[in-house]
């Protein structure tokens, strides 16, 4: 076996007079053709590989016509390669005698490795909940340890799949904000109805410590429509004075339906006639 330069601390000579464009090349994803003697099993791996009927049509297939999908694998820091999706069609092929399979070597972290064994597994048609159980756990662990949006910021995310399509909707445009959103989600449906109409009457949202107060009085059995008033009616902090009217008293100047802003703005644009017919008055 002859020996590398890299292994005597030496720069081959095509790394020195590779131009930017090559090293760029030689980062791409290629198949190749790897030996099982090379490719360690995955560390903890949670999804057994079983000898069954349909290890043994894929044990067939192998023989006739090799494997086919390359197995994804990843280099190991003391060398050989780590499988990270393929172990059945390793295992398949030493059954097959088949010594060398088609690999893709992908450079992969420790969590992104877990993240993709567990998901390209879960695509199997046959898993036990044993193995769903600690697949999940690897996962979720990995994606803990990962940068980006942890594991409780994606469960407030999937919060809001329990939201009426109504509030959703006003996620989506903005007009409620995240957080109380998030809150909303713990409220029952007819709650969040009610909610839903306190909101358009009143034209406005409840605030993160409103809406935990909503969340708190539905949990205790007690929010009703009068709560709910009550509690969107409080000031928040920094909130500018507003000035407020009963619906009910202007309801009959509008047709059914009309939007609030529209009627602010109805109401606004009445308001700047009659001042200017005052000052026309007064002259």
């Amino acid at each position: 076996m002859s020996v590398k330069m890299r292994d005597l601390g030496m720069t081959p000579l095509d790394d020195l007079f590779s131009t930017d464009e090559s090293r760029a090349e030689s980062q791409l994803e290629k198949v190749v053709t790897l030996n099982l003697a090379e490719i360690s099993d995955f560390p903890n791996h949670p999804f057994q590989v079983r000898q069954d009927e349909d290890m043994a049509e894929m044990v067939e297939s192998v023989k006739k016509y090799g494997v086919l999908v390359p197995a994804l694998v990843r280099e190991k820091a003391d060398g050989g390669y780590e499988m990270v999706a393929g172990h059945r069609r390793k295992f398949a092929a030493a059954l097959a005698g088949v010594e060398e399979i088609p690999c893709i070597v992908r450079n992969l972290t420790d969590d992104e490795a877990i993240i993709v064994m567990v998901d390209s597994n879960l695509q199997r048609e046959k898993i036990l909940p044993s193995e769903k159980a600690f697949a999940y756990k690897m996962k979720l662990d990995a994606m803990k340890r990962q940068a980006g949006e942890s594991h409780e910021q994606i469960r407030k995310y999937i919060r809001l799949t329990l939201l009426i399509p109504e509030i959703l909707q006003m996620v989506d445009d903005g007009k409620v904000a995240f957080s109380p959103a998030v809150e909303f989600s713990y409220l029952k449906e007819n709650e969040q109805c009610s909610l839903l109409d306190t909101m358009e009457l009143e034209d406005c949202t409840p605030s993160v410590a409103q809406a935990k107060k909503l969340k708190q009085f539905s949990q205790d059995g007690k929010l009703t429509d009068e709560v709910i008033l009550s509690i969107i009616q409080e000031e928040k902090p920094n909130q500018k004075e507003q000035f407020k009217m009963s619906k009910e008293r202007i309801s009959k100047y509008f047709v059914p339906g009309t939007p609030a802003q529209k009627i602010e703005d109805t109401i606004v644009k009445a308001l700047e006639i009659y001042r200017k017919w005052q000052r026309d008055m007064e002259m």
